[in-house]
């Protein structure tokens, strides 16, 4: 049998080795890709599909409230840096709700 894919989302996790040696604080936060390289030994197979699948839906889902505070609040105060602000938080958003999905979706059905 084949193994998940996902464990390669886990190499991004060297981008936060880059924020170290560089002393840019702003590529800490891919540290927390290494998280995925627990995925290594989980056969691939409709189950995990599935989980994947109903993980990213709720990673969009919480996504969408986001960009319609953040445009709305961005044409109210007239100050087009809200949405580079709200870009770095839905992304941290999605990425979170999609690994602890997952990690509960995985848990569960057990």
């Amino acid at each position: 049998m084949k193994t998940s894919w996902i464990k390669y989302l886990g190499f991004l996790g060297f981008l936060g080795l880059l924020g170290i040696l560089t002393s840019n604080l702003g590529f800490l936060g891919f540290l927390g890709f290494f998280s995925f390289f627990s995925f290594r030994k989980i056969i691939n197979d409709e189950r995990l599909e599935r989980n994947v699948n109903r993980s990213g839906r709720n990673a969009f889902i919480l996504s969408i409230p986001v960009f319609v505070i953040s445009t709305v609040l961005a044409a109210l105060m007239k100050d087009i840096s809200i949405y580079i602000y709200a870009f770095i938080v839905t992304v941290v958003l999605q990425i979170s709700a999609f690994s602890l999905s997952l990690h509960i979706y995985e848990k569960g059905e057990k």
